[in-house]
């Protein structure tokens, strides 16, 4: 007998602190759980262009810090050379981070959860300075 396949759809709106982490794993787990759906799988999508989707260790907060620390010296803000600067020095900065990250991810769906690894956690990371709400889309499909 052929199972049939569910689909639910949702936009969580983050609140970032300004550039970092914000982790939001919990919302995640919790949306799926609601939805009813065993096995799948999820995908997440950022709906901006100065902003991305990491997953990362959730244990040592070392590890965002050495993040963050390696792309300030990766992209510096302010760079004379870029030419769009619209909105101040962290504008095409921003723009570079996230286009060497990632605006989405898969995640499969085990026993109606996300199946993370223990020390994995789904975090937006911002790459604008000031304090923003930021959306992404949810799309959850499995039976």
């Amino acid at each position: 007998m052929l199972a049939c396949m569910k689909q639910a759809q949702t936009i969580l709106t983050i609140n970032a602190q300004g550039r970092g982490f914000t982790n939001f794993t919990r919302e995640l787990q919790s949306w799926i759980a609601e939805q009813g759906i065993q096995t799948g799988q999820v995908t997440l999508f950022v709906q901006h262009t100065s902003c991305s989707l990491m997953i990362q260790e959730n244990a040592d907060p070392d590890v965002l810090t050495d993040m963050e620390m390696f792309m300030n010296k990766l992209i510096q803000d302010g760079d004379p050379d870029f030419l769009h600067r619209d909105e101040g020095d962290d504008d095409m900065s921003a723009h570079i981070r996230m286009a060497l990250t990632a605006v989405s991810l898969t995640i499969p769906v085990t026993q109606g959860r996300a199946a993370l690894g223990i020390w994995q956690a789904v975090y937006l990371y911002e790459h604008r300075y000031a304090p923003i709400q930021r959306r992404v889309m949810l799309h959850l499909i499995g039976e």
